[in-house]
């Protein structure tokens, strides 16, 4: 074999693994070249694919990375004897029926066990999971994918092209179908296995994938660091770069920074991905209609899978009751009942019993019960802790020290998990029921947090009222707060204070 491409293959991992992804791509590419100057055509092949897998999980370039896939192929043709498999895989990958891409799968699997290809064997696997998860077929997929990740996690897959694109194919499925459980165990198993091969794991568009999962986990800061990580790699005006947009604006949505959240998806309206975290944004500006507008032209698209139906389902509840739409809202809570029932993700069920709490279909208190022992098992802590200030909300009336006691605990976790807003709602009712609730956030500099959330609403052109009902606080209270960002920042206007809180966030983008 070429002791150039060799070593160039060499030097590929090793840049990747100390993030040089720009260095990386160069050293593959060139092995690519090394190796077809000596006519070793399943090696050339092998580079060609790292080439792909790097131009489109990494970069976003998608038709760069179908180019260079296109070349892999062409030299296996070439090759003949011992490129029958990896040609056998590409046809699974292009067919269209479900069931003759499975037999064309379990085919290269064979074939893969027969000659001791273990990275076909594990690609073969990976892809079958993934095109299963995706085609609705939940369980049976995240058995194949988590047979890849253990062959993975064995030391017995070598090209860095299948273990990375394992590992993204995984958290893109676990992410699509809010399996949060399932990501965050198989990255505990696999981080000892990277470490020690001194691979990155997680690159680019994956990385997006693994914030996402972060959200859903309650790891915000976590996630922030993921998204922006993931910006920072890929390239501007990609569509994988908008995805990671949708995702960070999602975040937002997370935070209740729902202007901040709009100005990411500014021009992104039509994106799929763009539809949940836009529709929470219209819904937490106060136009319900527009995002029941929007979340029924998303529901009415053909074959959409019932796991990304339903969190769209329990968004269209929310908002039709706001928009005193009882009806439809109960009929859209049915079908999320429906939707969820066959769907494996607690988390699906634990949306379905929460839209019957919130449409008063049966007793609330068990609907909120069942939601929160859901959100529990799906791990997934913000959920549960908003679910149980919902919980609060409904004792209040009839059990207000039991009340007293569920806010305050989910004041407690929501304050700890970083959910300030929510955070700040349940002290509200804490101060409604009678109960002492905490009088002001901790210090975070010059400004407390508190009035540094006030100079960014202030930064959006928010008025002291919007401002007050924004974060459940008292318009006195609002202007107070107000008074001393201009004492502190040393200006003279809230004119001046919205234009501060610009710049300081030009600074930080």
């Amino acid at each position: 074999m070429s002791a150039a491409g060799q070593e160039l293959e060499a030097s590929g991992r090793r840049r990747h693994a100390e993030g040089d992804y720009a260095g990386a791509l160069d050293s593959f590419e060139r092995a690519y070249e090394a190796y077809r100057r000596q006519g070793e055509l399943l090696s050339a092949a092998r580079a060609a694919r790292t080439v792909g897998w790097f131009r489109g999980w990494v970069l976003g370039d998608w038709a760069v990375h179908q180019g260079w896939l296109s070349r892999a192929r062409s030299l296996l043709e070439q090759a003949g004897a011992g490129a029958q498999g990896w040609l056998l895989l590409e046809d699974a990958r292009a067919g269209s029926d479900l069931e003759s891409q499975r037999r064309l799968y379990l085919q290269v699997m064979e074939m893969a066990r027969a000659t001791g290809d273990c990275d076909l064997e594990c690609e073969a696997t990976a892809s079958l999971g993934m095109m299963l998860v995706f085609s609705g077929h939940v369980p049976d997929g995240m058995a194949y994918l988590d047979d890849a990740l253990a062959a993975i996690c064995g030391g017995d897959v070598d090209e860095l092209s299948v273990v990375e694109g394992c590992l993204c194919g995984l958290l893109n499925a676990c992410e699509r179908t809010h399996d949060v459980i399932r990501a965050q165990q198989w990255l505990r198993a696999a981080a000892g296995v990277f470490e020690r091969r001194r691979l990155t794991a997680v690159a680019g568009y994956c990385r997006a994938h693994y914030g996402s999962i972060l959200v859903a986990g309650g790891r915000w800061a976590e996630a922030e660091d993921e998204l922006a990580a993931s910006l920072r790699i890929l390239p501007r005006a990609s569509a994988v770069r908008d995805s990671a947009l949708c995702r960070l604006a999602a975040l937002r949505v997370q935070q209740r920074r729902f202007e901040e959240a709009e100005e990411l998806l500014a021009g992104l309206e039509h994106h799929e991905e763009a539809v949940l975290p836009l529709a929470a944004a219209h819904a937490g500006r106060g136009r319900p209609d527009h995002a029941v507008e929007l979340l029924e032209r998303a529901l009415s698209v053909d074959g959409l899978p019932d796991y990304a139906q339903a969190p769209l389902l329990a968004m269209l509840v929310d908002a039709q009751l706001a928009l005193g739409a009882a009806e439809q809202a109960r009929a859209a809570s049915a079908r999320l009942t429906a939707v969820a029932r066959d769907q494996p993700a607690p988390y699906l069920k634990a949306l379905a019993a929460l839209a019957r709490a919130r449409i008063g279909d049966g007793d609330s208190r068990s609907c909120l019960h069942e939601a929160m022992s859901l959100f529990a098992r799906a791990d997934m802590p913000v959920e549960l802790a908003r679910c149980r200030l919902d919980l609060a909300r409904v004792l209040a009336g009839e059990r207000p020290s039991v009340a007293i006691g569920e806010a305050d605990a989910a004041r407690k976790a929501l304050d700890q998990l970083g959910a300030t807003r929510d955070a700040d709602a349940a002290a509200a009712l804490l101060r409604s029921l009678g109960a002492p609730a905490p009088g002001g956030p901790r210090q975070t500099g010059p400004l407390t947090r508190r009035e540094s959330e006030v100079l960014a609403l202030l930064g959006h052109g928010l008025t002291n009222a919007e401002i007050a009902e924004r974060l459940f606080i008292s318009v006195k209270t609002a202007e107070h707060h107000v008074g001393r960002i201009l004492a502190k920042l040393g200006l003279r206007s809230r004119t001046e204070a919205a234009a501060r809180a610009v710049r300081d966030k030009s600074g930080l983008a």
